[in-house]
């Protein structure tokens, strides 16, 4: 294959498409700040693309936006600033860097018939670009770089069935990318590129296969550079997305705030002998009427001894009075997810066995969201909530007080076994390539999350207090000034909790 393909680049280049690209000479200097192309764009305005545009979804996208609350500049500034942190690896000097960031495809239930489609993250937050199985290739070499996005090309009969494509006539305006090629010359395109230069670094997440096609193709093709293998670049994705801009701020201010008023009325409408699908049906209903494309993950709606099901998400079961329901749900609104976890009774009163493991869960999430002042890391937030807990399930008989320091932190992650806070943003367990051991910083987004489980087989305890699952969990934004709760209209407060619960008690 790759004779073949050498073969055809030397003797015919002109075949697999522009030779501006088959030269690929770098354009734009990594450490400037790109000023947006003039955003009236004349034939842009006015042409019917793969995804929403001011034209067509005024409701959604603004004025210089690509996507909703995304403008063209901040697309390249995140461009520029990943090239710039790839620049400074200790093996890139005087190579030539080459970034391969795939779409996602289309994944099937049954022949015809797709899932809903969600894009790559790491693509969408690069590219702006929603439309399925296109590629983002940024080349650089010391301080330049250049971008081609590959994209499907227009077809008439495709587009009949599946809607408009945006083309590569309209991709370079529409994504600010240098340059815009089909999708179907890519291999052939860097091919060319590993041809030129053998030592060249090819990144790509090769372990987390979104184009299967595209995937082999490229394991293929890396055979070509002197190395042979690819370095991956997820960690250095998620460190560009790890402190979040202002504008990506404000989208999560409004995932919060939709995900909050959700999760309310579906505690005000709850009441005992509906099922936890109904529930389910109402909080993803409140989402998706108040502006969410859907709910970011399959929801917990947890009752009874349900709630020690720490992942539970079968939903099928009826709620009995006098159970607590533990419902930790949140929605995505234009690319960016909440996480909320609230617990409730569905009497409308906590029982005192409740009430007592609700007041504990409730003051160690107050006490370790006033620690972040501190900016520790998350990990040392997580012990911190151990000593926290630990000493809290003593004072209220669940950990006995005779025993030593470390055997009270064993006990209490037997009573919460998960880590108490994971970053969020576009998924909802965000830059997972970022170690929680890291100190938190202003910009960043993280969930807070305590919890207690109480299992019979837990030998500490009392067993009136068997089956009781609580957790409580909210949206913190970190700033210089301590911690920004973005979910603080999500009602907490035991009191709060009970008259929210009681108004449908009569029903």
């Amino acid at each position: 294959m790759f004779n073949s393909i050498k073969h055809s680049l030397k003797y015919n280049p002109s075949k697999f498409g522009y030779q501006l690209l088959a030269q690929f000479s770098a354009e734009t200097t990594v450490k400037s700040d790109p000023t947006p192309r003039e955003c009236s764009r004349k034939s842009f305005s006015h042409a019917i693309c793969g995804q929403p545009t001011p034209l067509t979804h005024p409701h959604l996208i603004k004025h210089g936006e690509v996507v909703p609350g995304i403008s063209l500049q901040e697309l390249r500034r995140r461009r520029s600033k990943l090239v710039e942190n790839i620049t400074q690896e200790k093996h890139a000097k005087d190579r030539q860097q080459i970034v391969v960031i795939p779409a996602s495809s289309k994944v099937y239930m049954s022949d015809k018939i797709p899932y809903v489609f969600r894009q790559n993250t790491d693509f969408l937050y690069f590219s702006g670009c929603q439309e399925p199985d296109s590629v983002l290739v940024l080349t650089c070499k010391e301080d330049k770089f250049s971008s081609v996005l590959f994209v499907r090309p227009k077809d008439q009969h495709s587009e009949l069935w599946d809607g408009p494509r945006t083309g590569v006539e309209m991709a370079t305006e529409m994504f600010g990318t240098d340059h815009a090629l089909p999708v179907t010359q890519f291999e052939q395109f860097l091919a060319l590129l590993l041809q030129k230069d053998e030592k060249s670094i090819v990144w790509y997440d090769h372990a987390d296969i979104v184009q299967p096609i595209l995937h082999k193709k490229l394991c293929q093709l890396i055979k070509l550079t002197d190395n042979q293998i690819f370095a991956s670049p997820k960690t250095l994705f998620h460190q560009v997305r790890l402190i979040k801009s202002a504008c990506e701020i404000d989208l999560m201010r409004k995932s919060c705030e939709i995900a909050s008023e959700a999760i309310r009325k579906t505690i005000q409408s709850s009441k005992s002998g509906m099922s936890e699908h109904q529930l389910f049906a109402t909080v993803d209903y409140e989402c998706r009427m108040n502006g969410a494309e859907y709910l970011a993950y399959p929801p917990v709606v947890a009752a009874g001894k349900n709630t020690n099901i720490i992942h539970y998400i079968s939903n099928n079961q009826i709620i009995q009075n006098g159970d607590l329901v533990l419902m930790d749900a949140g929605c995505e609104y234009h690319g960016y997810s909440s996480d909320i976890t609230r617990t409730w009774p569905i009497s409308g009163k906590f029982t005192p066995e409740q009430k007592v493991l609700y007041e504990v869960v409730l003051d160690v999430q107050k006490d370790l969201i006033d620690s972040l002042k501190a900016l520790p890391s998350l990990d040392k937030t997580f012990r911190y909530m151990c000593v926290l807990l630990g000493k809290k399930l003593q004072d209220v008989g669940l950990i006995p007080t005779n025993i030593s320091e470390d055997k009270v932190l064993a006990a209490a992650y037997t009573y919460c076994p998960h880590h108490v806070s994971h970053y969020l943003g576009m998924d909802v367990h965000d830059t997972g390539n970022i170690s929680r051991s890291i100190q938190i910083q202003p910009g960043m987004i993280i969930t807070m999350e305590p919890g207690v489980y109480v299992s019979p087989n837990n030998p500490y305890a009392p067993p009136h207090f068997h089956g009781l699952g609580i957790r409580i969990e909210d949206d913190i934004l970190v700033t210089e000034n301590g911690a920004e709760v973005l979910t603080k209209n999500c009602p907490k407060e035991v009191t709060e909790i009970q008259a929210l619960a009681s108004q449908n008690q009569g029903c």
